[in-house]
């Protein structure tokens, strides 16, 4: 092929850059994996080998990154008992009795996704899990994974009893005497996870595929696993990266986030040190740290500034957790980034909001304005004078917009009991944009959908695609060119990705042609939107 021509032509439809002019085109062209042309003509790079895509209409824009994922533990679970898309309890005790029956040779029955909402308080109990597995430790976690449900089975082998005290970091789940009902929060979660039947670097290499082969389908082509060397009784996810981007077998570019064990302090930098560069291979880079900060609100371990109220709405002593001394918080910070690091926070109350943006400000002033894009992921309660501290710390807001919408799990276990303020500042998209915030999305699967188009959705409407009903704090909403933007550029951003992310000449070629353009019907519609190609460095991964 001569040098003069393209690999691939894009053209017959609108090419969204996603730049700051959210420039459009017309017609895009690739050659060795890079962009070579952006207009409304490259005619003169067809040659006779080129391959041309008509778009016919259809909008071809940025490939989607995923600021916040966890693809192993999602990949792995495709292969588990799966609750997900439903909230019925019935439905949960048949598809776990149909797991258990095909699988009689599992040691334990594994998996999860279940809600909830679909318990009483929040709480699930072993006996209802007892009447369909009861010879079989079962063990499942919650969609969120800050919660699991476990058997009477799986308890004992734990050796979980009325005498268990909860860990420091967790709840067990008690009965009016004192005994465990079955279900475990947070830290408590890690007393069955410690005896749980070892996954296997090939299981976790299969994961990993098979979450890149799903990611590729809804036009994902670089992703931040917010946690793959692990602590805490969350699994070490690492070797399957290694061993994919040693094999060539990892198509996608990706980010892997060191988790910060928060049972030790500053004397593990060193390790992480040491896994930054030996985990830094091809297509991954690990060189973030993930801090976890805080839980989540369902079960009020989210750090808050104002105690929960319980069931009858009154206050409680009860303001969360702040899983880092958030003293120590700063200086551990302010560590990391002199050595370069990315810092990745979990946040959702907005108490670990300010503790994570008061460790950004230490490690600003001690450091200066490194480039190193400390970036608070959920956000889901944001204290109304710390959203303009995003754009002065140089802190990027990491959305997951598939949260921001009244269901169960919100209008039942949460704002009852945030009430009042902070039940009105929850997921103050708007508000950051308005105040000047770097946006960038995820979508923190398996805890939810990995679909960006789902969560553009919410973004733009503040409710679920197909549902009815009040928006959610409407006030928060973004316009499409901005959630689009924020999957793309800010989080190619986050990920210092920065020739990916947008389409300009020089740039990677990573690449999604959606089925329709999203601008041209009405915004209640952009959930039927679909993924039509993916294409990464000019190569078809998807389509």
């Amino acid at each position: 092929m001569s040098n003069h021509h393209a690999d691939i032509v894009f053209a017959g439809g609108p090419v969204l850059c996603t730049d700051g002019a959210r420039t459009r085109a017309r017609a895009l062209a690739v050659r060795d994996g890079r962009i070579v042309a952006v207009g409304h003509d490259v005619s003169d790079l067809v040659g006779p080998k080129t391959e041309t895509v008509d778009l016919a209409g259809r909008l071809l824009l940025p490939g989607f990154q995923d600021a916040h994922v966890h693809a192993v533990m999602g990949g792995l679970e495709l292969g588990q008992c799966d609750l997900t898309g439903t909230v019925e309890v019935d439905e949960y005790l048949r598809r776990i009795r149909a797991y258990a029956s095909e699988h009689p040779e599992a040691p334990w029955i594994l998996g999860g996704g279940w809600s909830m909402e679909s318990f009483a308080g929040g709480v699930p109990t072993a006996d209802v899990l007892d009447a369909v597995v009861p010879d079989r430790p079962v063990f499942l976690s919650n969609r969120d994974h800050h919660g699991a449900w476990a058997n009477t089975r799986a308890l004992e082998l734990a050796g979980i009893t009325a005498d268990t005290p909860d860990p420091v970091d967790g709840v067990i789940n008690r009965d009016d005497r004192g005994r465990p009902v079955g279900a475990l929060q947070e830290g408590a979660m890690s007393l069955v996870a410690a005896i749980l039947p070892p996954v296997t670097p090939a299981d976790r290499l299969a994961g990993l595929l098979r979450a890149q082969t799903l990611l590729h389908s809804l036009g994902i082509t670089a992703w931040q696993d917010a946690m793959v060397c692990a602590s805490n009784g969350y699994p070490d996810v690492s070797d399957a990266y290694l061993t994919a981007a040693r094999d060539g077998l990892l198509t996608a570019s990706v980010v892997g986030a060191l988790w910060w064990d928060r049972a030790r302090g500053a004397e593990q930098i060193p390790d992480l040190l040491e896994r930054r560069e030996g985990l830094t291979l091809g297509r991954l880079r690990c060189s973030t740290v993930k801090i976890m900060q805080d839980g989540v609100a369902e079960n009020f371990t989210a750090g808050m500034t104002t105690p929960y109220r319980d069931a009858c709405g009154c206050a409680t002593t009860n303001a969360g957790l702040s899983f880092v001394d958030p003293v120590a918080l700063r200086e551990y910070v302010t560590s990391l980034d002199a050595l370069g690091f990315q810092v990745h926070f979990h946040a959702l109350g907005d108490r670990a909001v300010r503790e994570a943006l008061d460790a950004v400000e230490a490690a600003r002033a001690a450091n200066g304005f490194r480039d190193t894009r400390p970036h608070l992921a959920h956000l889901q309660v944001v204290h109304p004078t710390d959203v303009p501290r995003f754009r002065r710390l140089g802190a990027t807001a990491n959305l997951q917009a598939l949260w921001a919408v009244h269901e169960p799990q919100m209008d039942e276990l949460t704002i009852p009991f945030l009430g009042g303020e902070l039940a009105g500042w929850q997921y103050p998209f708007g508000d950051l944009l308005r105040a000047g915030a770097t946006l960038a999305a995820g979508s923190d699967w398996p805890v939810s959908s990995p679909d960006p188009l789902a969560a553009i959705h919410v973004a733009v409407n503040r409710r679920l695609f197909g549902v009815s009903g009040a928006a959610f704090l409407p006030e928060q909403r973004l316009d499409l060119g901005t959630a689009l933007a924020a999957y793309t550029a800010g989080s190619a951003y986050v990920n210092h990705r920065d020739d990916s992310g947008s389409l300009r000449v020089g740039g990677r070629a990573d690449l999604v042609v959606l089925d329709r353009d999203p601008f041209e019907g009405p915004a209640e519609e952009i959930g039927a939107v679909r993924v039509a190609e993916t294409f990464v460095d000019g190569l078809r991964v998807y389509g």
